[in-house]
């Protein structure tokens, strides 16, 4: 049986829904035009210094108003989307004017005025004159658009639909997303992986592309797969029906491998995140030490139980790879490179744990899991050698056979200098030296345990 690490990590942490600013940022438009003032010869001059207020009708509310420059431009630059509202201009020298039916979007507007006695309507007076269709002479035609500018508010309103659309996706997303973790919260915290693992996965499916919350529910359903597996095979480690254990085992070796899969789908959203879509830095980075770490603790149980999935070790040459990239503590680091030899070991790939074996050794030199881990692989290695494999086209080679014994004779017996009394592999390891020295008359070597094995292509 082997300990139970409860240890989920951010099982509450906040999600960052869809790009949010993104959406929202987008559902205004601008409001541009010009006021000039008509005279009785015709010639148009632009008016300075004129007071430009917004009103809107479909939702009562004021705007902060603007003043036209020396050219008579004014400019609103956001107004909600798919708002009407109401210009009223006014100034010293002319008479006030009110432009209703305007929408966000609206540029290059041309608004007449005529001279006047500098009167300003209040909002009240401005409301009521569109209401009785009065506004002093002020026709809609004054801000009839252009073919043009139809065009352009078309595309306005078309786009304020899509956005209104996507916000209502965005608001439906959240309300699943929350609503799963925390029911897989709760299924997690009392233990009822089943349920948790289902939640997390409604919550993942939410929106499975987002590396706001994506990686959170990919990790906290690894942890739930995991803690199920620990349950199951401690359960059944000592189950004396065959048929029933074997069952079991199937059951921890798929939930590890699930596992595996979420952690390792979860690092490649958050590895692959454009910068744009990480809303926090912080968050992003510890969703990422929870793939690594999660991933780290499930190919430790998987090596320990060699419940290895052969599917899964290209996985863990990689998050483990990248796991000791980023840790500074050399003796997790050497700990973490003996896991990847061990699961080698456990899919009977013997070149290659002993690869990673050697790699574990260069950090930690006495290492005993690491030296016995090497050492056995060598003796099946040399054992293959020696008498050849007519089905994988190995010729037998007894001289070099022999030179993979004594190799494995050294390292074996460097295990039992450093290993403890009560490592669990002493006595199996005694054993194999005892077996070498009388079936291949193989003594060990003192000092020589650094001969290089390539690794297998």
């Amino acid at each position: 049986m082997f300990r139970k690490n409860y240890l989920i990590g951010f099982l509450t942490i906040t999600l960052f829904l869809i790009g949010n600013a993104a959406v929202f940022a987008q559902t205004t438009a601008p409001v541009r035009g010009r006021v000039v003032l008509k005279g009785a010869d015709g010639k148009v001059t632009p008016v300075q210094g004129a007071l430009v207020e917004v009103f809107r009708t479909d939702v009562k509310s004021k705007f902060p108003s603007d003043t036209t420059d020396k050219k008579g431009n004014f400019t609103f630059a956001g107004l909600p989307l798919g708002g009407v509202f109401i210009l009223s201009i006014s100034g010293p020298g002319i008479a006030p004017e009110i432009i209703p039916n305007i929408k966000s979007g609206m540029e290059n507007l041309v608004i007449d005025v005529s001279p006047g006695d500098g009167k300003k309507w209040t909002e009240e007076e401005v409301r009521q004159a569109v209401a009785s269709n009065s506004g002093g002479g002020s026709t809609n035609q004054k801000a009839e658009l252009t073919a043009e500018q139809k065009k352009q508010q078309a595309e306005l309103e078309k786009k304020r639909a899509e956005i209104e659309a996507n916000n209502k996706k965005i608001e439906n997303q959240t309300a699943i997303a929350k609503k799963a973790l925390d029911e897989g919260n709760a299924a997690y915290t009392t233990e009822n992986y089943d349920v948790a693992v289902v939640k997390y996965e409604e919550g993942f499916q939410a929106n499975p592309d987002f590396v706001g919350s994506a990686p959170v529910f990919l990790n906290n359903k690894g942890a739930a797969l995991r803690q199920r597996a620990t349950n199951v095979f401690n359960k059944n480690s000592g189950n004396t029906d065959p048929s029933a254990r074997t069952a079991a085992m199937g059951k921890v070796r798929q939930d590890l491998a699930d596992a595996a899969d979420a952690y390792n789908k979860s690092w490649t959203l958050i590895k692959n995140a454009p910068t744009a879509d990480i809303n926090d830095p912080k968050t992003h980075e510890a969703n990422k030490v929870n793939a690594l770490n999660g991933a780290r603790e499930t190919f430790r149980i998987m090596a320990f139980t060699k419940l290895v999935d052969t599917g899964k070790t290209e996985i863990a040459k990689t998050m483990l790879g990248e796991y000791m990239a980023g840790e500074s503590d050399q003796a997790k680091k050497a700990e973490t490179q003996r896991i990847l030899g061990d699961i080698y070991l456990a899919t009977y790939d013997y070149e290659n744990a002993i690869v990673e074996y050697k790699k574990a050794l260069e950090i930690n030199p006495n290492d005993p899991d690491a030296l016995a881990g090497t050492g056995l692989s060598l003796v099946t290695i040399a054992f293959v050698t020696t008498e050849g494999d007519p089905e994988k086209n190995i010729p037998a080679n007894p001289a070099k056979g022999k030179e993979q014994y004594q190799e494995a004779a050294n390292y074996l017996q460097k295990f039992i200098d450093v290993a403890p009394a009560t490592h669990r592999l002493l006595t199996s390891v005694k054993e194999s030296m005892a077996d070498l020295k009388n079936t291949q008359n193989v003594a060990p070597q003192k000092g020589k345990t650094t001969t290089t094995t390539k690794k297998k292509n």
